[in-house]
């Protein structure tokens, strides 16, 4: 689970290959052919699932961010999931033993799927988005920062 980011150095070829691919739209995708050629000119015809998948790796690698690829039915260890939330294994044990992210033990061990602690993120990041509208909110209703504080 090493995130992989494109160097400086080819971010500029990452970023064509992502203007190349957004011109792959074909009208009859039923009838398209992606095809992956070797350096040595070996072909391969690339089902389009795996096609759809590079363009979603190169889209983010072209904005300059990480990425890692996980198997959705991955289960994870508390410390593996702890740094996916970038919290504690600690604050991660108690949201497990709280129940807000479901787990199963193997012995002494928890283990958590990848699929449940992608739908807490999901839920933990709309929540504070909508905390902080709110607080944009009330700080516009009271007029704001008092500009000589600073």
């Amino acid at each position: 689970m090493t995130p992989v980011a494109a160097p400086e150095d080819q971010r500029e070829s990452v970023a064509a290959l992502m203007h190349l691919l957004k011109h792959v739209a074909p009208e009859q995708p039923e009838e398209a052919a992606y095809k992956l050629v070797s350096p040595t000119g070996e072909v391969i015809e690339l089902p389009e699932s795996v096609f759809f998948l590079l363009e979603r790796i190169i889209e983010v690698l072209a904005r300059g961010d990480a990425i890692t690829v996980v198997p959705v039915g991955k289960e994870l260890t508390t410390q593996q999931a702890a740094n996916i939330l970038n919290v504690s294994r600690q604050y991660l044990v108690r949201l497990l033993d709280d129940g807000r992210i479901p787990c199963r033990k193997t012995g002494t061990h928890r283990r958590v799927r990848m699929e449940d602690l992608l739908a807490y993120k999901r839920q933990r990041d709309l929540e504070r988005r909508e905390g902080l509208r709110e607080l944009t909110r009330m700080t516009e209703e009271f007029g704001g920062y008092d500009a000589e504080l600073g």
